[in-house]
């Protein structure tokens, strides 16, 4: 039986984040998440009720920004891409927490259609995707959920992109990513949350020290998804 997903929404953007920044794609926004950030701007994904199933047509009409979800395998997801005209070629798998699935078959279905895919994820699931997939690897430290960042998130991850407020939050990281400094291969990106000027002046004289890469959320500045 083919891998089902349960969709919160799917829409055609910008990504405004990380190494892709500026270039178009098509977000699919998984539903379900039990790490508990408190700055989480998408709480509405954390939880899935029974009642709040419905049809993949309601979620891709419109933007969602409630806790409805449509349950499809990736050969419904291509086929609503495709009837939304869609154009853009790069699909970020995002949440929610999309490694509490098993995307191994949607990234391949996609990979095969001629997509590139991207991951969002805390680090908190094993990742299992195609192997031709970016990875982006969010690590969430100390949240309410209790969750732990795992080591094979970190290397699997092509890109750690971490939030940034104060010199706590570069001293977590460094607490994860220095025991395995000698194997990681991902590029280090720190975005400042909620564009905070101490928080951005913070995280771009610790890129400039340490030649990491500055992620800024580009999309909330022009105004867009």
């Amino acid at each position: 039986m083919a891998q089902q997903y349960r969709i919160n929404e799917m829409f055609q953007t910008i990504q405004g984040e990380g190494v892709y920044t500026g270039v178009p794609a098509v977000f699919i926004r998984l539903q379900g998440c039990d790490v508990g950030c408190p700055w989480c701007d998408t709480q509405h994904t954390w939880h899935i009720a029974d009642q709040d199933k419905t049809d993949l047509i309601i979620i891709t009409d419109k933007s969602n920004e409630s806790s409805r979800w449509a349950q499809v395998d990736s050969c419904g997801i291509i086929k609503e891409m495709q009837r939304l005209g869609y154009v853009a070629k790069h699909v970020v798998i995002t949440g929610g927490e999309p490694c509490m699935y098993d995307l191994r078959e949607l990234t391949l279905a996609l990979h095969q259609q001629g997509y590139s895919t991207q991951i969002e994820t805390s680090g908190t699931y094993k990742v299992q995707v195609a192997d031709a997939s970016f990875v982006t690897v969010s690590p969430k430290v100390n949240m309410k959920g209790g969750l732990s960042v795992r080591k094979d998130a970190l290397l699997r991850a092509n890109e750690i992109k971490h939030p940034v407020g104060t010199a706590k939050d570069i001293d977590a990281l460094d607490a994860l990513i220095q025991p395995l400094h000698k194997q990681l291969q991902a590029q280090i990106c720190l975005q400042p949350i909620s564009q905070k000027p101490r928080a951005t002046q913070l995280a771009t004289q610790v890129c400039i020290e340490r030649n990491w890469r500055l992620s800024i959320q580009t999309h909330k500045y022009i105004g867009i998804d």
